[in-house]
């Protein structure tokens, strides 16, 4: 541990799988252990710890856990920037990326295609655009959905960029639901949009609350559940 605990001190970094990453340290007050991820993109390993915990020993014990992290960290799709040619998953499909010079800048979704114009240079970001609209819309009519299934007002709805939550209900006044949704089949994406709407009504994972998400989500939470645990990290591969 002293040997550790030493190189931890100057160099909290790690190497995985050839590529070296920062270990990136998080105190938490109300955290009772230290909990060990890497992030969804790979590009660091993070670690939550309580406030009394030794940072030397949680960057050792990173260290330690090195064959682990770096089997997660080769399961992570290289990203790669949507091109002409390529694909990009919509609703748990891929949709063939097509340029035509003769088309519409604003792109335009033909079947299993999604064909734009415009500068070549602006080609991801206007793909990532189309999708963060589409994403609103899909997000708002799920939100009206089990809003309506849980006898309550409708509430309004943000996209979120997070690295590493899919949802969130901070205020009980809106939610944010992660972008990248957008991308999964839709059981997948509206089980997080439910599960946001049943914290409006308990602001926690109680008996309670999940009673409530069972009767206005009309899949098995389960299953998607275990889509996001096998798959979320696919939904970085394109715009990280």
């Amino acid at each position: 541990m002293i040997d550790w605990l030493k190189r931890a001190a100057i160099d909290p970094m790690i190497e995985l799988g050839g590529e070296t990453v920062p270990i990136v340290l998080r105190r938490h007050p109300r955290a009772k252990r230290l909990t060990l991820r890497l992030a969804p993109d790979g590009k660091s390993v993070q670690i939550t710890l309580p406030a009394w915990a030794n940072a030397n020993e949680a960057i050792a014990f990173a260290h330690t856990r090195s064959e682990w992290l770096a089997a997660q960290h080769a399961r992570i799709p290289r990203r790669a920037a949507p091109e002409p040619g390529g694909d990009v998953l919509y609703r748990g499909e891929t949709l063939a990326l097509k340029w035509d010079d003769t088309a519409p800048r604003q792109p335009k979704l033909d079947d299993r295609s999604l064909i734009l114009g415009g500068a070549r240079n602006s080609f991801a970001a206007r793909v990532k655009r189309w999708l963060e609209s589409e994403a609103v819309a899909l997000f708002e009519k799920d939100m009206r959905d089990y809003t309506r299934a849980a006898r309550l007002d409708p509430v309004p709805v943000a996209l979120s960029r997070a690295q590493k939550r899919w949802g969130s209900c901070s205020d009980r006044a809106r939610i944010r639901i992660n972008w990248r949704l957008v991308q999964a089949p839709d059981h997948v994406r509206r089980s997080v949009v439910a599960h946001e709407v049943a914290h409006l009504v308990h602001f926690d994972h109680s008996p309670a609350f999940h009673s409530l998400l069972g009767d206005i989500y009309e899949h098995d939470i389960s299953t998607a559940d275990r889509w996001l645990k096998q798959h979320g990290r696919s939904l970085y591969a394109s715009f990280g």
